[in-house]
């Protein structure tokens, strides 16, 4: 390709080692490329939920503004900041391989574990289901919630906000807080939210088939793709976004089977709903569309319309 693979990315830390390590997949496919980065809503927003300021596309919808106009060729988000049904003209090209997906406990105090119950502790998250998870679990725990991006979340604790926070291994992993880490989380507890771990690559439907070809190529991981595409038909038959209580984690097994297992819990942590089916990887979206209509079916439904209620939707 004559001309340089433009990645629009967000201005956040994270983000941009996301879209450096899309830009090297490129590289290693013999690609020129630029990054243009691009300030979102969900990043100028700090002081308000995400559930309040408006789910979808609260991360994405600036980066599509830009792909659309064509000033961007790709952008690059976290594929669970992605909403479960893009607008009309968008579509997930590729996602890369998945780093680990399990949540993990960050701490400057070496003795904080959530099990403990000797002493108060306050925990933060920006997350519904994890804030939801830990009343579930560890009713004892002061849960607080906590936005921004990693560093000024840990800058918060840092100032006395709370003890501990919950984050994605990933996102600490990836911006090498790892000496934080205090507790790892299981992930038959704490299932980790749709797409956690991997990196979504979007493009305009309008984009060249051949540019859309060999950015695929270079990028995109297939084993992860079949992992994510039951967790996204998951929660697409949900209609559901990134602000609701859900989880859902699929897992190869072998060459051509998945276990998906997914479901939601009410905000109050009283009621968990969990459910997990096999198949084959082209099977991937039924099954993932199942396991969320066996969610609605046994009780979803119900904690979906109380939050509904509860945010005057």
């Amino acid at each position: 390709m004559a001309n340089p693979v433009r990645i629009g990315t967000r201005r956040s830390k994270l983000a941009l080692w996301q879209a450096h390590h899309v830009e090297d997949l490129l590289h290693q496919a013999g690609l020129e490329t630029e990054i243009v980065e691009i300030d979102t809503r969900g990043d100028q927003i700090l002081d308000v939920s995400i559930a309040k300021i408006g789910s979808k596309g609260v991360f994405t919808e600036e980066l599509e503004d830009q792909l659309r106009s064509g000033a961007i060729d790709i952008a690059v988000h976290s594929a669970k900041d992605m909403q479960s049904e893009l607008p009309a003209g968008f579509e997930i090209i590729a996602f890369t391989e998945r780093e680990q997906m399990h949540d993990v406990v960050v701490s400057r105090d070496r003795t904080v574990r959530l099990a403990d119950s000797s002493r108060p502790r306050v925990i933060g998250s920006s997350s519904v289901r994890r804030r939801a998870l830990l009343q579930a679990y560890y009713p004892h725990l002061q849960v607080i919630e906590m936005r921004g991006n990693l560093q000024t979340r840990i800058a918060k604790m840092d100032a006395g906000q709370c003890d501990a926070i919950l984050l994605a291994f990933a996102g600490v992993h990836r911006m090498h807080y790892d000496e934080l880490i205090v507790e790892h989380l299981p992930l038959d507890r704490f299932i980790p939210p749709v797409g956690q771990g991997s990196v979504a690559i979007e493009a305009a439907t309008s984009l060249s088939p051949e540019r859309r070809r060999i950015i695929r190529q270079a990028v995109n991981h297939a084993p992860t793709e079949a992992c994510l595409l039951a967790e996204r038909a998951f929660l697409k038959t949900l209609h559901g976004g990134c602000s609701i209580p859900a989880f859902c984690l699929a897992q190869r097994v072998g060459d051509d089977c998945l276990n998906v297992t997914g479901g939601m819990i009410s905000l109050d942590g009283q009621q968990i709903i969990k459910n997990s089916l096999s198949g084959s990887c082209p099977q991937a979206a039924q099954l993932g569309s199942r396991i969320a209509e066996l969610t609605l079916e046994q009780g979803g439904r119900a904690i979906l319309q109380q939050i509904r209620q509860q945010r005057g939707e």
